[in-house]
């Protein structure tokens, strides 16, 4: 069951946010917004319409090219629709909520400090002749009893408040931050922990989100395509709002999944250039995808149905053109396809995963507003991405380049 959520804070953030653009048509999305939510007090909106209303507003910015507005709509939307806490909200838009966030991860990590040397006390206490290979020894097993540490949900489990999951989720932030330091006990890792607590802004802590979110996701996609019952619907929640998973020429997933009356687009891509970019899911475990006929391979029934379905789509987009432009400021003329579809896992006949490569790429040669892929093709693009932006979090910005 869906928890909406509004209150005064996301009015006034919604309000600040109307001045950060010009755009007529953002504007009047917002005041939508806005009337939606009505003046102080009562519910402001609170529920779906307000969902609906503030997706709009993150579309319309990313039609005119204000990604960065269309991401703040985005969040403000989660949080209304019950995905996102309050407190995470603040610490991207509110200066002050963030710096009492901050004071509390310097508070946690003094206590956690002041706790590691209670622990090494009793560990000299006990043994005078302690060595560091004895604290290390001692830190290790803490670290490693903590992994068998769990909440649970059931019968002698443990029920957590709300207030107690939004205060496992600041931890979850202060850790990101605390991983990426280097090793324990060192004058480096002093000298870091208070740069990076006493410098920590919105924009680096969103970075190592991203980073991690898209690794958990990542991560639950391919638990999904592993999975050979998995339905379209799971791979698609995997992929919802993952635009990055597809590559970097799509700049944002479309809020609007219905342009025409007989079609609704499993993921809808908005490209650099404002075009539109379809993406069309089947599930993974088909075991005809590519067939042998006379010796020669091609693809099975399953994927000429995807590709017929989405030639439609894109002929409906194409003969609509007018009216989407005019209803929704976007020009879907011309608009382009991915089918994603199969795994050379699941498919059979003695056909090996270079051959189903080889095979698509001779399709897709002959195509040219819809390309076919599977989902290892997927995963492993992704990957590849996903390593090449952890490579660059990683690297030292004052260290020489290598001669």
């Amino acid at each position: 069951m869906t928890t909406f959520r509004s209150g005064f804070t996301l009015w006034k953030m919604v309000q600040n946010a109307r001045e950060l653009t010009e755009e007529v048509r953002v504007r009047e999305r917002v005041d939508a917004v806005l009337d939606i939510m009505g003046g102080l007090g009562g519910t402001y909106g609170k529920g779906r319409p307000l969902v609906d209303a503030l997706e709009g507003v993150a579309q319309e910015a990313i039609l005119h090219g204000d990604f960065a507005l269309a991401q703040r709509f985005q969040r403000f939307a989660a949080y209304a629709g019950g995905t996102l806490f309050l407190e995470i909200l603040e610490n991207y838009y509110d200066d002050e909520a963030r710096q009492r966030s901050e004071e509390h991860m310097r508070r946690m990590a003094a206590m956690g400090a002041d706790r590691a040397v209670a622990a090494l006390d009793v560990l000299c206490r006990d043994n005078p002749d302690a060595t560091a290979a004895d604290a290390r020894a001692l830190f290790r097993g803490i670290a490693r009893s903590a992994d068998y540490l769990s909440l649970g949900d059931g019968e002698g489990g443990i029920r957590l408040s709300t207030r107690e999951v939004r205060r496992l989720q600041e931890f979850g932030h202060m850790d990101i931050v605390l991983r990426n330091l280097p090793g324990p006990a060192s004058a480096e890792a002093a000298r870091m922990m208070n740069d990076v607590l006493a410098d920590v802004d919105a924009g680096m802590l969103a970075q190592l989100l991203e980073l991690k979110a898209r690794q958990a996701g990542l991560t639950a996609l391919r638990s999904v395509v592993e999975d050979p019952d998995s339905s379209e619907n799971a791979l698609h929640a995997c992929l919802k709002n993952q635009e990055w998973i597809f590559g970097g020429a799509y700049v944002a997933e479309l809020a609007r999944r219905q342009y025409t009356p007989e079609t609704i687009l499993d993921i809808p891509l908005l490209r650099g250039d404002g075009s539109l970019h379809v993406v069309e899911l089947k599930r993974a475990s088909i075991k005809d995808l590519v067939i042998r006929r006379s010796g020669h391979l091609m693809l099975g029934a399953a994927a000429h149905r995807a590709v017929s379905q989405a030639q439609n789509y894109l002929r409906a987009l194409d003969e609509n053109r007018p009216s989407i432009l005019a209803e929704h400021g976007l020009d879907t003329r011309r608009a382009s396809a991915t089918v994603v579809i199969g795994h050379p896992r699941y498919v059979t006949g003695d056909v090996t995963s270079q051959e189903i490569a080889e095979t698509l790429r001779t399709y897709n040669t002959h195509q040219t507003r819809i390309e076919v892929i599977t989902y290892e093709t997927l995963l492993d693009s992704a990957s590849r991405m996903l390593a090449l932006s952890s490579a660059r979090q990683d690297a030292d910005p004052d260290e020489e380049p290598a001669a």
